[in-house]
């Protein structure tokens, strides 16, 4: 457990927090004046190793050589020149700061940290945290790395849970679900939209199920995995035979086989680390997962059941009303997806080149997308 104090005086900033991983969602733009919930859970805290927000350079002012080492291996429209190492945090987990009102940045509904820094130390006065919370952007505060340091507290210390523990009291990330928006002319709305977690997390792994294809056409379990990437990889891969195979894998599944090529696999969400097999299975390809989206492909929730006459089953799911789905086809979060992609060494291959160059123009529009509904 740490707390987090002013670089500059000392004074305490955060309440104890325990470290996780950086969530995949964390750089996500999710549709248009949508309330987007806080980021990071209460009580934690994750480093994120990029920069983040401005100042950018554009593509074209980047010194050869200088993006690959930053681990860049493909165009960018811009990179950001922010330190990198900010700690991201929950706001209700914020001590001894006040909003800085000049900073307020471009922002539409809320803060959205464009104006850098936008929170100050109460005791010294000292800029020290980024507060973002403007619509269609996940709520959450980052401290500067450069500004703040790092407390061990006494207390109790969590032991990160073992996979079998993880696989049994993983919390299911569920696939859809209501969207708020900010309140027009017609007030606070809501519909039923794909989950933006989902939407992330599937575009970070089609990103590696591109990279494990080596150019070949894939075949994803059935179930919400065909639903989720199967359209994309059909419309992004080639048709010709033989096609390499996906499974899932991890805690409690039966072990893959030695003709299995690529594994979908869950991420720890303490420690970011991802499941790996043993056995014959152990050069296939892994494809990462956030674990609750990892169980959902695992134990996806139930069909409706068959109507039936007489009382109904306390266990059945209710047709009565009729439960509410999106109104378009499942997409990948694009942004997310060339993220992901570019910072796979992979991404040099000019058949990966030319999917970012079509993606980025347009091409398969339907199966990517920019922003929510």
């Amino acid at each position: 457990m740490f707390v987090f104090v002013c670089a500059g005086c000392g004074a305490e900033l955060t309440t104890p927090l325990s470290q996780v991983a950086l969530p995949v969602h964390a750089h996500q733009s999710y549709g248009n004046g949508v309330q987007l919930p806080v980021l990071m859970r209460a009580g934690t805290f994750a480093v994120d190793p990029e920069p983040w927000g401005g100042p950018w350079r554009m593509w074209d002012e980047i010194e050869p050589g200088e993006a690959e080492a930053r681990g860049i291996h493909a165009p960018v429209r811009a990179l950001s020149d922010a330190v990198p190492g900010a700690v991201v945090i929950a706001p209700g987990d914020v001590r001894g700061t006040r909003l800085i009102p000049e900073k307020r940045g471009g922002s539409c509904c809320g803060l959205d940290g464009a104006d850098g820094p936008n929170m100050a130390c109460e005791a010294c006065d000292s800029p020290v945290a980024t507060r973002v919370d403007d619509c269609s952007l996940w709520q959450a505060v980052r401290l500067g790395s450069d500004a703040v340091h790092r407390v061990p507290v006494d207390g109790i210390h969590p032991t990160p849970l073992s996979w079998a523990e993880l696989a049994e009291t993983g919390e299911v990330t569920p696939l859809y679900e209501p969207i708020a928006t900010w309140g027009g002319q017609s007030g606070t709305s809501h519909y039923w939209s794909w989950s933006p977690r989902w939407e992330a997390a599937a575009g970070h792994a089609l990103a590696h199920l591109l990279v494990a294809s080596q150019g070949r056409p894939v075949k994803v379990p059935d179930g919400v995995a065909t639903d989720v990437f199967q359209r994309a990889l059909d419309a992004l891969l080639p048709a010709a035979a033989p096609k390499r195979r996906a499974v899932l894998a991890g805690p409690q599944l039966p072990s893959p086989g030695a003709d299995v090529d690529i594994l979908l696999v869950p991420v720890h969400p303490r420690t970011g680390r991802t499941w790996t097999p043993a056995g014959p299975a152990a050069s296939a390809y892994p494809v990462p997962l956030p674990l609750g989206v990892w169980l959902s492909l695992v134990s996806p929730p139930p069909c409706l059941p068959v109507p039936a006459s007489g009382r109904m089953p306390r266990d059945e799911l209710r047709d009565d009303p009729l439960p509410l789905l999106p109104c378009r086809p499942f997409r990948v979060d694009r942004p997310t997806f060339e993220r992901t992609l570019v910072r796979l060494p992979a991404a040099r291959s000019p058949w990966l080149r030319t999917i970012l160059e079509n993606v980025g123009h347009g091409t398969s529009a339907d199966l990517v997308q920019t922003v929510g509904p």
